[in-house]
């Protein structure tokens, strides 16, 4: 026996007589009122030719429902396990007792989120369906009963009002189910959020963390930029400011600064340290206001640079040769030694117990003319070993001078290429960045990369575009040489363009005006590595996106 909305116990006949005197207004089953407490009762199953079936209430087959009269007031029914009509039930049960009507709800007016407790801002439009499950789970006493449907009931916009009809169902005698819909009305309440507040005043930051590296460029910066935005790990960050050597962020509390560094270690080989300085102190209840700061050092060694490992370092890496080339720089530091293709990995911890500094890096480098290569045999991966014959760019056709050199690049050089490289027999060391290399012998030239020589006009034509942090320029900062700033972009875009395995670790996306210009012909090299239309992205209006 179940009782529903929407149909109530109307019409019929009055019923009189009951201990001596009537009850006016006594009603039997039938159409009638409607209202957000009535109910129905439900038809009792057929069976498959149509007679009457058993049901939970005890009635058998060819068996008719009997009338009663009401227990309270005297009103024939038919019988029922509750032995009352669905007025009294009414009056003596209510299945919404304890579920509260009023509801209040938290909404930053400047990013339009709703606070869900304890510090969870949601965004959700009006009348959504996400919005819908935050208000029911706003609703106290609904995991006692059973929710049927739950919508949303019209209000005005400005009104500061959310409303929304639960329908609910519970059972309240043996085998009697009271279903009964109600309006819940939420108000809603200012409040900013934690990131409005901070944006809305100065100088409102508890902690920074102030990543640094000892580079000339700033290409660590522009990969570490990308990173941080793949995996949002700037959402805490209050501002960035941007300095000649590196980049500050501010944040409100201290565990989102050191959540942020965590990431920066686990991305770079970087250490730190942490300090804070107190801001204020309460006597009475002994509470103290501090400002961390965290200081981030970057290992000082970029991809391309050629590197001398001091002995300790060597030998825990199975005794390599120490005059290496840095392939590659994330958590650990990737080397491969160009005479025998060893490749080695340094780690944060191992790098910070010995640093070494980079003997050559790419503002050293030379151009070379590659006239023949002999494979010798060995691989590793994609290194292949080879005596490569070349010549620099300075003596062709100046002079007969040819070098043999022998490389790991025998994969990917040529004859009739052109390589990049580092002029050893004319470079000066000091002798403590060179203490590994006593006793040996020093190669004359080097070998790091392809050249293409004419891709200078790729970037007018890229077909992908790359998104950037907002970030506020250090006064000192903004008499920086922006020429020497967008050439360490180009450099660092062209990087992403011949390295595979660089560019997986970042997002690109489509540049539609770059689409259109590069289905013009191209008089670039055939084999330049080309970013494939199936790596890039779309990209939306809400991202700030670097031309």
């Amino acid at each position: 026996f179940t009782m529903n909305e929407g149909n109530g116990f109307g019409g019929g006949g009055g019923f009189g007589g009951f201990g001596g005197g009537g009850f006016g207004g006594g009603e039997g089953f039938g159409g009638g009122g409607s209202g957000a407490n009535e109910m129905e009762a439900w038809p009792m199953e057929e069976g498959p030719h149509g007679e009457p079936s058993a049901t939970s209430s005890g009635f058998f087959d060819n068996q008719t429902m009997p009338t009663i009269l009401c227990c309270m007031c005297g009103a024939a029914i038919e019988a029922n396990p509750s032995n009352m009509c669905v007025r009294c039930i009414r009056t003596q049960v209510d299945i919404t007792d304890g579920i509260p009507k009023s509801v209040t709800v938290h909404w930053c007016k400047n990013c339009g989120r709703y606070l869900q407790p304890p510090n969870y801002w949601l965004n959700a439009a009006l009348e959504s369906r996400e919005l819908l499950a935050f208000c029911l789970k706003r609703v106290k006493g609904l995991n006692h009963v059973k929710l049927v449907d739950a919508s949303w009931v019209w209000t005005e916009p400005h009104s500061r009002r959310l409303k929304v009809k639960i329908t609910i169902q519970k059972e309240v005698f043996a085998n009697t189910i009271l279903q009964q819909s109600f309006v819940v009305e939420y108000i809603v309440a200012g409040q900013q959020c934690d990131k409005c507040q901070s944006a809305n005043a100065d100088q409102i930051w508890g902690a920074v963390a102030q990543v640094r590296q000892k580079v000339p460029h700033k290409r660590t910066f522009m990969y570490l930029e990308q990173l941080i935005l793949k995996y949002e790990a700037h959402e805490n960050c209050l501002s960035v400011k941007d300095f000649p050597d590196g980049l500050d962020f501010y944040f409100t509390q201290n565990n989102h600064m050191r959540k942020f560094v965590d990431f920066v270690a686990s991305v770079t080989p970087a250490r730190y340290k942490t300090s804070k300085q107190l801001v204020s102190h309460d006597v009475k209840s002994n509470s103290y206001v501090y400002k961390y700061s965290m200081s981030v050092e970057i290992a000082p060694v970029c991809k391309d640079d050629v590197v001398c490992l001091p002995r300790p370092i060597a030998a825990a890496l199975g005794h390599i040769a120490p005059l290496c080339v840095v392939t590659r720089v994330h958590s650990a530091i990737r080397l491969v030694d160009p005479l025998t293709i060893q490749v080695a990995d340094v780690n944060s911890s191992n790098f910070w117990k010995h640093p070494f500094d980079a003997l050559c890096t790419r503002m050293h480098l030379s151009k070379y003319f590659v006239l023949d290569v002999s494979p010798l045999g060995p691989t590793n991966g994609k290194f292949v070993l080879a005596d490569i014959e070349v010549a620099r760019e300075q003596d062709f056709g100046v002079n007969d001078n040819i070098f043999v050199v022998r490389s790991h690049l025998g994969g990917a050089l040529h004859a009739g290429d052109m390589a990049l490289g580092y002029d050893l027999e004319h470079a000066n060391f000091a002798d403590h960045d060179t203490g590994g290399m006593k006793g040996r012998e020093w190669p004359d030239h080097i070998l790091v990369r392809k050249f293409y020589p004419n891709r200078r006009s790729r970037h007018r034509r890229r077909k992908w575009k790359l998104k950037v942090l907002s970030k506020d320029k250090e006064e000192s900062n903004r008499r920086r040489d922006e020429d020497q700033e967008a050439r360490d972009y180009e450099t660092f875009l062209q990087d992403l363009e011949e390295d595979t395995e660089m560019r997986s670790t970042v997002n690109l996306y489509a540049d539609p005006d770059g689409m259109a210009a590069a289905s013009e012909p191209e008089t670039d090299d055939e084999d330049f590595p080309d970013v494939r239309v199936e790596e890039l992205l779309e990209e939306f209006d809400e991202m700030r996106i670097a031309e």
